[in-house]
Parts: structure tokens; C-alpha cells; sequence
């Protein structure tokens, strides 16, 4: 990804983290998501047609530390990063522990994901910090067996933490994921557009080709993204040596931990100022 690109996603980070309004926020960040993607669209139709003398990139493996063995709720660490992968056509395999993931996709792509993991991350244990401090969890009963009898109880504070957290990142994953459906489609516009302009300064073009002309560059779009897809796909399939699946954090269910880290995912904004690319520690 070209520097440029990436000081102008930074930008917006930090345009994110600077404001108290949710809404603003929202907006920076969903920015920055569709900035990303639009760049990655387009290295993925520059990849198509890349001259032969000009040296071809390819998808990588790296690894990213999610954290110390033990930590609470390391495996909601990891989903958030795999939520985020998800959104940015990066596949993920993670370590039996939690305590990394095995990234696999384009540089510029796991860049991205950097990025906005070191920036989310933050948030969500901050939030999850101030709804346990709340005492919210503490309401809510649920029944558990004690000395042979099933008895109610307050729902615990690890229960609360991984619940709260799960629903986080299922609702950041979301929302990139909708950022990222809208920027391919404004990609294929733009696309669309310009070949429309093209057609339009020819008086010798018909209207039938130029509409031609426009759904083929259109379609371009999602060609190059198949072919990306299908080459980081085979890449994996190479070079993978995971076996069996990642289960993820198990523990009780608490119906006001999902709602107060869904509502928590839907208010979030990037705030760590990290510079995209750059190396991140793993959290103690």
C-alpha cells in the first residue's frame, strides 16, 4: 500500500479518536474501512495487470501477538482480530492458547488489520472495564448448581467479561463488514462512471457499447477480487499447518453482557494512534 494511502487512513484514525461524538466517529471510521478497501480493489485490478517486468506481489504469513498465556479473555482478543481479518479478505489460523494468530493475505490487507485491531482492542477492554465496574452483571441471576441443588446466582464477573467482549467484536466485525460491502460497490460506480466519461468523449461510440463498456469495467471489480481471493486461498492451502479448529472462549451465557458489548461495538471508535504497518506490542 502506498504510503500516502496510508497516512491518509491514519488521518482518519486520528480524526476518530479526537472526537466526542459518536456519530462523527462512526464516520471516521467507516472511512478509514472504505479507504482501505478502495486501495486494496484497486492493487487487486493493478495485480491483474501487472507488466511482466514489474516485480508481482504476493500474499504473505505473518504472525500477530495477541497476548501472555492466562490472560482473561485472550480468546476474545482473538476474535476480535479474526473479525476484523474477516472484513479485509485476510485468513487467519490461531495458536491453541490464544496467544497468537498466523495472519494470511496481502501485506497492505494485514497492515489494515493492524491497524485497526490496535486501535479497537483498547476500546473494548476499556468499555468492558467500565460495565464491570457498573455492577450491571451483578442483576442479572442466573442458576447454577451449589452443594448438589440448583440455586440463582449473580452472574459472574468472567462470564460477564467474555460475553461482553464476544458481542463487541461480533458487532465491530459487522459493521466493517458493511463498510466493506459499500466500498466495493462504490468502487464498481466509480469504475462504472468512468467508463460512461470515456464513452461520452467518443462521438463515434454507440450507446449499446458504451453500456457494454460500463458493465464490463464493473464487473472487473469483482473479477479481480475472485482471482485475489483464489490466489490467497491457494497460498494457505500451501503453506497452513494448523489442524483441527479453534473453539474460541467458552463460559456462561449473560443476556446483559451481550447487549451492553453489542451496544459497546456499535459506539466504538479507533482511538489508539498507530501507525499502520508498524510494530504492535501484545498486551500484557
Amino acid at each position: 500500500m502506498a504510503d500516502k494511502t496510508l497516512s491518509r487512513i491514519a488521518a482518519l484514525l486520528r480524526q476518530a479518536e479526537g472526537t466526542d461524538n459518536e456519530h462523527e466517529a462512526e464516520a471516521f471510521m467507516a472511512a478509514a474501512q472504505r479507504l482501505a478497501t478502495l486501495e486494496s480493489v484497486d492493487l487487486a485490478l493493478a495485480r491483474s495487470h501487472t507488466a511482466a517486468k514489474e516485480r508481482r506481489k504476493t500474499p504473505e504469513q505473518r504472525t500477530i501477538s495477541i497476548g501472555e498465556a492466562g490472560k482473561r479473555g485472550l480468546g476474545t482478543y482473538v476474535q476480535l482480530f479474526v473479525a476484523i481479518a474477516g472484513a479485509n479478505e485476510v485468513t487467519c489460523d490461531v495458536a491453541r492458547n490464544s496467544t497468537y494468530v498466523y495472519a494470511y493475505g496481502f501485506g497492505e490487507d494485514i497492515d489494515v488489520c493492524e491497524a485497526l485491531y490496535s486501535s479497537l482492542v483498547v476500546q473494548m477492554v476499556a468499555a468492558c472495564e467500565r460495565f464491570l465496574r457498573s455492577g450491571t452483571h451483578r442483576a442479572e441471576l442466573v442458576w447454577g448448581r451449589d452443594r448438589g441443588r440448583w440455586v440463582q446466582r449473580p452472574v459472574h464477573a468472567t462470564t460477564a467479561r467474555i460475553n461482553f467482549q464476544n458481542a463487541f467484536a461480533v458487532e465491530v466485525g459487522s459493521r466493517l463488514q458493511h463498510a466493506n460491502q459499500q466500498a466495493r460497490s462504490e468502487a464498481e460506480q466509480r469504475l462504472a462512471r468512468q467508463a460512461t466519461d470515456q464513452a461520452a468523449g467518443g462521438s463515434d461510440v454507440p450507446v449499446d457499447a458504451a453500456a457494454g463498456t460500463t458493465q464490463g469495467r464493473s464487473s472487473s471489480v469483482a473479477v479481480a477480487l475472485r482471482a485475489k481471493e483464489l490466489e490467497i486461498t491457494d497460498f494457505y492451502q500451501r503453506t497452513s499447518q494448523a489442524r483441527g479448529s479453534w473453539r474460541g472462549s467458552s463460559a456462561g451465557y449473560s443476556e446483559s453482557s451481550q447487549r451492553a458489548g453489542k451496544r459497546a461495538g456499535k459506539q466504538a471508535q479507533l482511538g489508539r494512534r498507530t501507525a499502520i504497518g508498524g510494530q504492535r506490542k501484545a498486551l500484557r
